[in-house]
């Protein structure tokens, strides 16, 4: 029992602190330079969007106002809308737009398929709905394929927190700078393992079509990308704002999909886990091996609830745990902000680790495909996008008890 007790210690310890270190050094001294230059490719904007009428006015303005003088095409794919957004994109005139209507409900990935086939331009640029873009975020962007070396680029998600519980905080503070420090290591190194998929770019002649019904496209095509021998990085400063769920319970469902979609990324795209995925020891380290963290949590506390009786040391260790816990439930109540305040870090890695769980769950138990799971889940809405928002402006969001659907906008 000792044993697997300090085994699962050692996987969760190299997981959360050895691998991001191991990173940081590799990023340091084996660090790969990469030409930046002022460059004007013409740009491919794709929008998928799904019953977005409460946000697609705004963003639409938003992106026909974008400051990127090389905006050769702006598609914007309705899949499977019910909500009027076909008929509100075919009043509009900018002569840039490209509408695609997709009758039927066939998910995120059918959308940007769909919209791939119609791109003409040398740089696609995906986008969600949400997100507002900052003044010269896409020239900065672009100017990383200066480089022939570069095949994706990925911006920089600026999460906007306004009212949030201390765990749902957390998540969008702390946990998203982690997240964020990782995958610029992983970029400085060779490659992060995946991107923010509401402001990426790739070339054209690089993207690939991905399988239907597949949620993670932030990881699929990235990998796909440097599985042809190309780089993804990372550009700090092409900044895009947005605002994540307030409560726990939505910014649990989020991660759950995300999650659930680690597990049907290695089913529909196995190549991953194979030599011809060139960042397989990063994508094993950053992204799988946390899918099992759950479960070793669990064994080192049982492990160490069965040495107490016989050894202050694990019971001391038990203790911890325990006082762990009991934080991380106080966390997710409004009654005790100080305590909430403090155990919000520990409320974050609890939940994480539980939307793991639910995420394997519902991979295994749902009919259909995968992108069903995020029909019925609320979504953060944002006001009109700004040309130049600032993080601490509070955005517009729709009522997240109202009890409307925000089915599968993107």
């Amino acid at each position: 029992m000792r044993t697997a007790l300090w085994v699962s210690v050692g996987v969760v310890f190299y997981v959360y602190i050895g691998y991001p270190l191991l990173m940081w050094a590799f990023a340091r001294w084996l660090k790969k330079q990469s030409a930046v230059a002022q460059i004007s490719p013409d740009v491919s904007i794709l929008l998928a969007v799904r019953n977005g009428m409460a946000m697609l006015p705004a963003k639409m303005d938003h992106l026909f106002h974008l400051d990127y003088p090389k905006i050769k095409e702006i598609i914007v794919v309705s899949d499977g809308s019910s909500d009027g957004t076909a008929e509100f994109l075919s009043g509009l005139s900018d002569p840039r737009l490209k509408t695609i209507v997709l009758e039927e409900h066939r998910g995120k990935a059918a959308a940007l398929n769909a919209g791939m086939k119609e791109a003409t331009a040398d740089v696609l640029l995906f986008l969600d709905i949400r997100p507002a873009i900052a003044a010269g975020a896409i020239q900065k962007l672009v100017n990383h394929f200066a480089d022939p070396a570069v095949g994706c680029v990925a911006g920089e998600l600026v999460v906007a927190r306004n009212g949030q519980n201390s765990v749902a905080g957390a998540v969008g503070g702390l946990y998203w700078r982690y997240e964020q420090w990782i995958r610029k290591c992983e970029a400085s190194y060779d490659s992060p393992v995946g991107v923010y998929g509401g402001f990426y770019a790739v070339r054209r002649s690089l993207a690939m079509p991905q399988p239907e019904g597949i949620i993670l496209d932030d990881m699929f095509q990235p990998l796909s990308i440097i599985r042809q021998g190309y780089r993804s990085v990372v550009e700090p400063q092409a900044y895009v704002y947005d605002e994540w769920p307030q409560q726990p319970k939505n910014e649990f469902q989020r991660k759950v999909r995300t999650l659930a979609g680690n597990f049907q990324l290695m089913q529909l795209a196995p190549w991953v886990l194979t030599p011809q995925n060139r960042v397989f020891f990063q994508l094993v380290s950053h992204k799988i091996l946390r899918l099992f963290v759950p479960y070793l949590l669990i064994s080192v506390l049982v492990v160490s609830l069965l040495l107490a009786g016989g050894s202050r040391f694990y019971a001391g260790l038990a203790a911890i745990q325990l006082v762990g816990l009991l934080l991380a439930m106080i966390s997710f109540q409004r009654r005790f902000p100080k305590l909430g305040r403090i155990g919000g870090p520990v409320g974050a890695l609890l939940m994480l680790n539980a939307a793991a769980v639910v995420g394997l769950y519902r991979f295994l138990a749902t009919r259909g495909p995968l992108w069903h799971i995020w029909d019925s889940h609320h979504l953060p809405d944002t006001k009109k996008p700004s040309d130049n928002p600032q993080p601490d402006v509070p955005l517009e969001r729709r009522n997240e008890e109202d009890g409307q659907r925000a089915s599968g906008v993107f």
